[in-house]
């Protein structure tokens, strides 16, 4: 497998569950994507920080850092900065915040974040395309100049032309149909990976 279908099949294993859930948009799914069961391991930050490094410059950008809205977008920003460590051109990772911090600066962003910087907004999973657009108009109230937004995951539910209907350009490392496509009698492949044990209910859902 290449790089962009072992990160399929990583998401389908670790980050996939199937059953009815309500996600952080308010809608209803038979499909639930926690990233973060990919996003913070070993595999799943290094194949993220090649993947995203290369997909932004496929694109053409060439940004000075990379962030978006937190939780779901550090570790992928993350490991994209320390990917391009290894370049002529690194990129600084930040955060953005959901609400500022009610002491201190009381800033929205955090990290090494400047105004008039290049930036490609980071997303874990988009759905409706609202948290992306929530770090979108955060990023340019502060400054930024927004290059584009890549996504690791796009439900393909209408987020993706939200944000470009916004007049921002999108990259996405993997689409939900490449995860349905692992998923196909794999139903207990998320909980053997937490548990170690073979998932008893794989088979009701």
């Amino acid at each position: 497998m290449n790089d962009r279908q072992q990160l399929a099949a990583l998401l389908a294993q670790r980050s996939a569950r199937r059953g009815e859930f309500t996600l952080a948009s308010g809608r209803v799914s038979t499909l639930y994507i926690d990233a973060r069961m990919t996003t913070l391991t070993p595999e799943g930050l290094s194949l993220i920080g090649r993947l995203g490094l290369a997909e932004i410059a496929n694109a053409g950008w060439q940004p000075q850092a990379v962030g978006g809205l937190t939780m779901g977008a550090d570790p992928i920003s993350c490991a994209i900065s320390y990917a391009s460590s290894a370049t002529t051109t690194p990129v600084r990772a930040f955060v953005v915040r959901k609400a500022p911090k009610a002491h201190g600066t009381s800033k929205l962003i955090e990290g090494p974040f400047s105004a008039g910087d290049r930036v490609v907004v980071i997303e874990d999973v988009i759905t409706t395309g609202g948290s992306a657009l929530k770090a979108i108009t955060a990023i340019r109230e502060a400054g930024g100049e927004i290059l584009g937004l890549l996504a690791l995951v796009d439900r393909e539910e209408g987020g993706l032309e939200a944000v470009e209907a916004a007049g921002v350009s999108v990259r996405v490392l993997t689409p939900a149909r490449a995860i349905l496509s692992h998923l196909q009698g794999n139903s207990g492949n998320l909980e053997e990976y937490r548990t170690g044990r073979p998932d008893p209910n794989a088979g009701l859902r």
